[in-house]
């Protein structure tokens, strides 16, 4: 008999918790083995004040390496320019994440949501660690897969650890917001955020075929089939997704921390009382969301202060800021070229108008030559 390596039960007792919806891929994720994709990671040190991460390293085959890696969780894998693999022992990692093995439970809704069909090929867009790849190319064969990923190290490791287990997708590093190895494909899955939606991958995509994508800086799940008119259409789906956005770089722009200590203290150019209670954008996801597909690229902080005064700051990097005060007397202080309270203060009158939908009854109209999102009271578009 055969002895069974400990790392499949891990893997299948896995599989039965999260593809318990999606039974298809029951057999693809109990036999990937996810911890040779991600041997190291990193967790980041609680309350660290410059928002470090520390290394985890486990012995190869170990319990806990096992435990860890076939658990429902997001590994870590690559913090500001600083992959886990890269990184000395007793190093650490400093700032945002730049790519993680995504929940395993996330990795399969999706792919079960692309409806993909034996002699489709995919194009997996954030090779990652390689698991989403490894799934598809189990599932449907190597030769139907492709993966991208803008950075090369990752590329490659993900190219050697797959056929370590016999995976062999086509793979490249590339910007995916840019032109693709193919233009012709019936699938494409995206776990990085975009906005827009690269033309490439409409281009790519052939009619009939499905796309599956986030979009950046929101957790709104889009999912759109291409018609014969070259327009993507569908809708957002009602559980949401969050994925770090696309990136030409080693590392996304620093955060407005300079901005930010000025509009703590700073007098507003605009001082007035707030049109309405003080939103906590950190409960109300939708408002925040929305106000993120009319407003871009706008910095959300906050902060409770120990006399119990609540605190939402707004900052852009043309230098606008706001600053709304939750006290006794709740103020905003709004400062810079724009005024960004009362761009969210407009986005929640408008919502209050359009009867306050719920998020994933919004319609989906992806084009190249501009995509949108329309409310369902058909009042109500707004660019993505």
């Amino acid at each position: 008999m055969t002895d069974v390596p400990p790392w499949t039960t891990a893997a299948t007792t896995l599989a039965d918790k999260v593809t318990a919806g999606a039974p298809a891929w029951h057999d693809a994720v109990s036999n990937t083995p996810r911890h040779q994709l991600v041997p190291r990671w990193w967790q980041p040190i609680p309350n660290s004040p410059k928002r470090e991460w520390e290394l985890v390293s486990l012995p190869e085959g170990s319990t806990e390496l096992l435990t860890a890696a076939y658990t429902d969780a997001t590994l870590v894998t690559r913090v500001g320019p600083l992959h886990a693999d890269q990184a000395a022992k007793g190093e650490r990692g400093a700032g945002d994440p730049t790519s993680s093995s995504t929940l395993p439970g996330l990795i399969v809704s999706m792919a079960d949501r692309l409806r993909v069909e034996p002699g489709d090929r995919v194009l997996d867009v954030g090779t990652g660690s390689g698991y989403s790849a490894a799934l598809f190319a189990h599932r449907f064969g190597d030769e139907f897969v492709t993966s991208v990923d803008v950075d090369p190290y990752l590329v490659e490791a993900a190219r050697a650890r797959l056929a370590s287990f016999g995976r062999t997708p086509h793979m490249e590093a590339l910007d995916a917001t840019g032109e693709l190895p193919d233009d012709d494909y019936d699938r494409i899955m995206a776990t990085v955020a975009v906005r827009p939606v690269p033309a490439s991958w409409l281009r790519a995509l052939r009619p009939g075929g499905r796309l599956v994508t986030t979009i950046a800086h929101t957790a709104l799940l889009i999912t759109a089939d291409m018609g014969p008119d070259g327009v993507a259409r569908g809708g957002v789906q009602p559980d949401p997704a969050t994925f770090m956005e696309t990136r030409q770089n080693a590392d996304y722009p620093p955060k407005l921390n300079d901005l930010f200590v000025s509009a703590r203290v700073r007098e507003g150019d605009d001082v007035r009382t707030p049109d309405g209670p003080i939103p906590d954008l950190w409960q109300e996801w939708p408002l925040r969301w929305l106000y993120e597909l009319d407003t871009p690229g706008v910095e959300t902080r906050s902060a409770v202060y120990p006399d119990g005064r609540r605190v939402v700051w707004l900052l852009a990097a043309d230098g606008s800021w706001a600053r709304a005060e939750d006290a006794e007397s709740p103020t905003v202080h709004q400062g810079g070229p724009r005024r960004l309270w009362d761009n969210l203060e407009g986005v929640r009158r408008r919502w209050d108008e359009n009867d306050r939908f719920p998020l994933h009854d919004m319609r989906a109209e992806i084009s190249p030559e501009g995509s949108r999102l329309l409310a369902p009271t058909g009042k109500w578009d707004l660019p993505i």
